[in-house]
């Protein structure tokens, strides 16, 4: 066994083994009716409070409230550790190994590799944690599907309702990958349209990058009305202390964090967060069924914090899958991963966590976006209580048209 093997099946059996799953074992020795899903994420770097762990209990906790269907079910996760090498070699490993779907997979370098080896074995991959719209555009696929929000719906939200708060003119800091440059464009697409103007931009080494003391220079230089943070997870939380810092906010520059989520604000805390505008298509207190939910699995979670939209996006994934194996038989659901598909995308999608929603045609999970102000701890009862809705955007009109995305399954 390589290193690499022996390593990423270490670590699956551990993460497993922690969310309340069976150990991994080779493929020989499952029985011909158990589905065993993949959760690949970010364990231990930047994007670790974003799904991580909590983002393999979450598939956990819905295979185990799915229940016995006739077949058995098994969840097993791991660490790509943000490299789209890691990711692809391991992929390629728990296919061939019989995992039948592979979930979660932040870090849109690591979603897109991931993305043309499910492809190349015929396998199922519903994306979670990875931004780029991309996934449902030009590097569509027929076994992959894409759950809870992409860099248009970030860009159309948060972006949009910047320039029409008057921030006109924008300055990025952009994570130089994958995600940040899909998220940049998006973001810059919408800006001018609306109107406004980008006075520059930056992109910075990803994931090693904790000083962003020259790149907010920069964008002071520019005389930028806002700054537009094309990154996330602990690179937004470290970006925005440090525009603090330097008193840019205080001199009125406006920071938009296009991808920020409630982890992230519980890092930063009210007193620092206040005032941000933030997009996401959950929220643990958006209403009753979603307060219900919430404080359901918030026990089993690391912390004890409640879900984000990533692991709220992986239980319900996970859950829709699950209802398609149980309609076309666990056998059948072995077979070629775009029968399976198919079947996921002809059945409506329904959760607790996101109500009701469809899987278009190119893959996109149709859900409404929610627009958010983070508050000021004088508004705030308690800790988890750190949003205000400010726009509810509906499905069709929150993600971008069919017609736009130039997805090759898509027929003229």
């Amino acid at each position: 066994m390589t290193e690499l093997n022996r390593r990423h099946l270490l670590a699956a059996a551990a993460i497993g083994a922690g969310a309340g799953a069976l150990p991994f074992r080779s493929a020989r020795a499952q029985a011909a009716n158990t589905i065993r899903i993949g959760v690949m994420n970010d364990q231990s770097g930047p994007y670790r409070d974003i799904g991580g762990p909590n983002g393999v209990t979450m598939a956990q906790i819905a295979a185990q409230e799915f229940g016995n269907r006739g077949f058995n079910v098994e969840v097993i996760g791991a660490d790509h550790q943000n490299k789209p090498d890691v990711g692809a070699n391991l992929a390629r490993q728990w296919y061939d190994q019989g995992v039948d779907v592979i979930l979660d997979v932040p870090t849109s370098s690591v979603g897109l590799a991931v993305n043309q080896v499910a492809r190349e074995k015929n396998k199922v991959y519903i994306n979670v944690g990875a931004a780029t719209a991309d996934l449902t555009g030009p590097q569509c696929s027929p076994v992959t599907a894409h759950w809870v929000y992409d860099t248009y719906m970030l860009a159309k939200s948060t972006g949009g309702a910047m320039v029409r708060a008057g921030g006109k003119r924008w300055f990025f800091i952009t994570a130089d990958y994958a995600f940040g440059h899909a998220l940049e464009r998006d973001t810059t697409n919408f800006v001018r349209a609306a109107g406004g103007s980008v006075a520059g931009s930056v992109r910075y080494p990803f994931p090693a990058t904790t000083d962003f003391s020259s790149f907010l220079l920069q964008a002071q230089a520019s005389r930028a009305e806002v700054i537009g943070l094309c990154n996330a997870g602990q690179d937004t939380i470290n970006s925005i202390k440090q525009a603090a810092e330097f008193g840019l906010t205080r001199r009125g520059v406006k920071i938009a964090a296009l991808l920020m989520f409630i982890a992230d604000v519980h890092a930063l805390g009210l007193e620092q967060g206040q005032g941000l505008v933030m997009t996401e298509s959950f929220y643990w207190d958006l209403n009753d069924r979603t307060r219900a939910f919430s404080r359901r699995v918030q026990p089993r979670l690391n912390q004890r914090a409640m879900p984000n939209m990533v692991t709220a996006g992986n239980y319900s994934a996970t859950l829709h899958y699950l209802k398609a194996v149980a309609d076309m038989g666990a056998a059948a659901a072995k077979g070629p991963g775009v029968e399976v598909m198919n079947r996921m995308k002809a059945m409506p999608v329904e959760d607790e966590a996101f109500g009701r929603g469809t899987l278009r045609q190119d893959g996109r999970m149709m859900i409404p976006s929610y627009l958010f102000e983070v508050k000021k701890p004088s508004e705030s009862t308690g800790p988890w209580d750190y949003l205000k809705l400010l726009q509810t955007t509906p499905a069709d009109e929150a993600w971008r048209p069919l017609s736009e995305g130039g997805c090759p399954l898509v027929r003229s």
